[in-house]
């Protein structure tokens, strides 16, 4: 049986793709929480996905809409109380940037984390 991402989001709205360092996500949502899903490059039929309250996106970004560079554990160590760890962050960030809300900087591809940029 071939993975195919169409089978396995029927019924989820789709917003947008997204190229991290090493993966690609795609990001779907239902009613209340967002679905950033990927697919793993190196075993066939396999890849791994997390769910992120809506909520919790939107308040991400109205608190932090307009700043630049940003990383997944600066996201993380500034508002511990509404994210848990720097993945649940950097896929907060991953929501945003397939939702247009935020942009990776590319002028900083070369570093070791993602920088992001949202939008005001």
């Amino acid at each position: 049986m071939k993975l195919s991402v169409d089978s396995l989001t029927t019924g989820l709205q789709f917003h947008g793709e997204v190229q991290g360092k090493r993966q690609h996500y795609y990001v779907l949502s239902s009613a209340r929480q967002y679905f950033v899903m990927s697919l793993s490059l190196s075993k066939r039929d396999a890849g791994n996905f997390n769910l992120v309250g809506k909520a919790a996106v939107e308040k991400l970004h109205k608190r932090l809409r307009g700043k630049r560079g940003l990383t997944a554990r600066l996201v993380y160590e500034r508002s511990r109380r509404g994210v848990p760890s720097a993945l649940v962050a950097l896929n907060m960030l991953y929501v945003l940037v397939a939702t247009g809300r935020a942009s990776i900087d590319q002028r900083r591809l070369a570093a070791r984390e993602i920088f992001f940029n949202l939008t005001a």
